[in-house]
């Protein structure tokens, strides 16, 4: 006879800053505390307070939420956040990071016109994360659509297990955006995958960013996997809540997907019953 067993790995749930835009980053910290987020992915763009080493600990220490990881200014709103040299962006996360107590530092790969920081982009992620313990976690992007036609934005590729990079995130509304089999995605990472930004998607050309469980990605899945292998790294519920008609509605948005996450986090497992 078996009896199931809950085992819950070490991995912690962050909320991403982002996930309550367009409030504030010192609102991300107060709905984290509120809700019993394990603590917050920093979101680095135009909110003067995301780029503010000593806001955001005061912000941090203030609510007893700790910054798990910060994420790069990739984003094309923040070309100008932390300088325009996207190499000085990186070292400047890395620092940010470092003095925050962060483990992981979150960067998209290059856009293609970026071309000199594009070619030199795979030997320096390897140079950056040889000077630090913090992971950089490159994430996977997607195709730009437009009705029938398909960009290729990012350089060396959108698809990042294409390349060699120590520490890869995955992101599930990405995967969904650029179509292909995110659990494929999460085998050809391998034991790399150092981050997850958990949200959902329905293949739509925009990046959607759903609460979990209300696209076709497999988020429950995911998170079973994560459970059994042991997974050591950070899942951040990074969603869109832009089109919630009020605070409440977006807290509860964020509540249903840190509930979707811990339960999926709880793996049943069968051990010999003693």
């Amino acid at each position: 006879m078996a009896e199931p067993v809950v085992r819950i790995p070490d991995a912690k749930v962050a909320l991403s800053t982002a996930s309550v835009y367009p409030e504030s980053t010192a609102t991300a910290f107060e709905i984290a505390a509120r809700l019993g987020y394990d603590g917050v992915e920093v979101m680095v763009w135009t909110d003067p307070v995301s780029q503010d080493i000593e806001a955001l600990r005061r912000l941090s220490d203030y609510h007893q939420v700790p910054i798990l990881a910060v994420h790069a200014p990739c984003l094309l709103i923040t070309q100008r956040v932390w300088s325009t040299d996207p190499w000085i962006k990186l070292q400047r996360a890395r620092a940010a990071a470092e003095k925050l107590g962060a483990s992981t530092v979150v960067v998209h790969p290059p856009f293609r016109w970026q071309r000199q920081y594009a070619r030199d982009f795979v030997s320096g992620m390897w140079r950056m994360a040889d000077e630090t313990d913090v992971r950089f976690a490159v994430e996977n992007m997607y195709p730009w659509r437009y009705r029938d036609r398909e960009m290729l934005a990012y350089a060396p590729d959108w698809d990042v297990t294409k390349d060699d990079y120590r520490h890869f995130t995955i992101d599930l509304s990405h995967s969904a955006t650029s179509r292909v089999d995110a659990m494929h995605m999460v085998d050809r990472m391998g034991d790399r995958l150092g981050h997850v930004h958990l949200a959902d998607g329905r293949g739509s050309a925009k990046d959607e960013h759903l609460v979990p469980g209300r696209g076709t990605q497999p988020c429950a899945e995911l998170l079973e996997r994560l459970a059994l292998t042991g997974f050591d790294g950070h899942v951040v519920i990074e969603v869109n809540t832009r089109r919630a008609m009020s605070s409440a509605e977006r807290e509860a948005d964020l509540a249903e997907a840190l509930a979707f996450t811990r339960l999926h986090l709880a793996s049943a497992l069968k051990v010999p019953r003693r």
